[in-house]
């Protein structure tokens, strides 16, 4: 499968301020390539502050129940993270151990898991501006293991992302001290 990484926001999205665009695309195999954009007034260090802080994002993205940070080897990390959440009343939980490319200048968060309870777990953080306001994109392509529901989990996916950069977006601000 190839990867298909936008470098800037969503393609011909129109999005406001404070409101999040997402695209799903359904892949071969039980694939799924979710993207997500929100639109704010923010300097990006504050972004970029909070998605590096990676023993503290259990504390801000919901679902995210353990983030810790194993290694570091210049602007490559390796953070292990524990998401849980209930689904049809079951509770449901999976650890993956990511390994990430911090591109500071770029405003690129780049991760890939190297184990866990996925067939794929990749994707990226991107944070850019343009002449009206700071965007923060997230771009992931997951596959479940065998058994997975991918319906159940293609939904949580959904309603889960926009709840993940609200988090991100509420910490920078509170970071910024504008929250």
């Amino acid at each position: 499968m190839p990867d298909r990484c936008p470098e800037r926001p969503l393609a011909g999205v129109n999005c406001t301020l404070d409101t999040i665009q997402q695209e799903m695309e359904r892949l071969p195999q039980g694939t799924r390539r979710l993207v997500a954009q929100l639109r704010l007034r923010i300097e990006p260090y504050w972004l970029w502050s909070a998605l590096t802080d990676y023993d503290n994002l259990n504390r801000f993205i919901p679902n995210l129940s353990l983030s810790r940070q194993l290694s570091r080897e210049g602007n490559q990390v390796r953070v292990e993270q524990v998401g849980t959440q209930n689904v049809c009343g079951l509770r449901f939980s999976a650890r993956v151990l990511l390994e990430l490319q911090e591109d500071l200048e770029a405003g690129r968060l780049a991760f890939k898991m190297v184990e866990g309870d996925f067939r794929c777990f990749k994707g990226f953080w991107m944070i850019g501006m343009d002449p009206t306001s700071t965007w923060l994109l997230y771009d992931l392509t997951v596959q479940g293991n065998p058994g997975m529901p991918i319906g159940l989990i293609e939904q949580r996916l959904q309603q889960d992302l926009a709840n993940n950069l609200r988090g991100v977006q509420q910490e920078a601000h509170r970071r910024a001290g504008k929250g």
